[in-house]
């Protein structure tokens, strides 16, 4: 027999175009951008100090992971019951509900923004029905809950899909045998249902609060002064100001803060499988 070609025996060069694509579309720019943020407009750390000796970029960082950590928050405390309920439900129901989590996929971010800041302005029709409740105005445009709002109703569906990947392979026969060994329902969803979760939870959670790290349609649209992001800050510095270096370095840590975060995730999961391995 003939040799097999050397794509057909070494299947990594597969792989080849991808990681070319990606080093073009993605690696250059980023190179570009660190570069600059070390370089421009003079050279050394400059820019990270600007960056740390001033109250307002520390006050946005921290903003910034806030309001992702309640984002994260919501939709775990939205999704979870829903993505259970796709698991109990019937086939054409649980493809009802499929729909609905995958048709706001198919509308614009922007689209699906303006479309907030209709409902969430001083005359829009959350504030109509709370006024003819009797209640005052609430203000809720160009503030950071707007901001939450906005963004859980965008990134719910990236919390939904991994729930429910995981909760569909939970065997619910296992929470039967515990109420019938005389297990209340809450504490047989508590010791056996929700740790087989936490996979789902996790992963669900890392998602959604690293994309919400790197919002910037949302918060620009429904946010005001004192709801920006890192992100809103940096566009400003870049193409209000000009300051390509001070624009690169907020780039640089939201990027060393969102690694440090995917290490960390990754240590927790890692750490939480040996243990559920040992205990075997």
């Amino acid at each position: 027999m003939r040799d097999l070609p050397s794509i057909r025996r070494n299947p990594v060069l597969l792989t080849l175009p991808a990681v070319l694509l990606l080093l073009v579309a993605l690696g250059y720019p980023l190179a570009q951008v660190v570069a600059r943020s070390f370089t421009d407009p003079e050279a050394g750390l400059g820019n990270y100090v600007w960056f740390f000796s001033r109250p307002v970029n520390l006050t946005v960082f921290r903003r910034t992971f806030e309001v992702s950590g309640w984002v994260t928050l919501i939709c775990l405390v939205l999704a979870y019951p829903y993505a259970w309920l796709m698991t109990a439900v019937g086939p054409r129901v649980r493809l009802l509900m499929v729909l609905c989590v995958l048709v706001p996929f198919w509308v614009s971010g922007v689209v699906r923004t303006l479309a907030w800041v209709i409902l969430l302005q001083d005359s829009g029709v959350i504030n109509r029905m709370v006024m003819a409740l009797g209640f005052e105005k609430l203000r809720l445009i160009r503030t950071q809950t707007g901001v939450i709002i906005g963004m859980t109703q965008v990134l719910l569906p990236f919390m939904i899909m991994p729930l429910y990947a995981v909760m569909r392979g939970i065997d619910l026969r296992l929470l039967q045998a515990a109420r019938s060994l005389g297990a209340r329902p809450f504490l047989a969803f508590l010791q056996i249902y929700l740790p087989l979760s936490l996979p789902g939870v996790l992963a669900g959670a890392v998602i959604v609060f690293i994309l919400g790290l790197g919002f910037y349609i949302t918060p620009a649209l429904l946010g005001g002064p004192r709801a920006t992001m890192l992100s809103t800050l940096a566009q400003q510095q870049v193409l209000q100001q000009l300051n390509w270096g001070k624009g690169g370095a907020m780039g640089v840590i939201l990027l060393v803060s969102t690694l440090v975060l995917l290490a960390v995730a990754a240590r927790l999961t890692r750490r939480r499988y040996r243990i559920a391995g040992g205990s075997k």
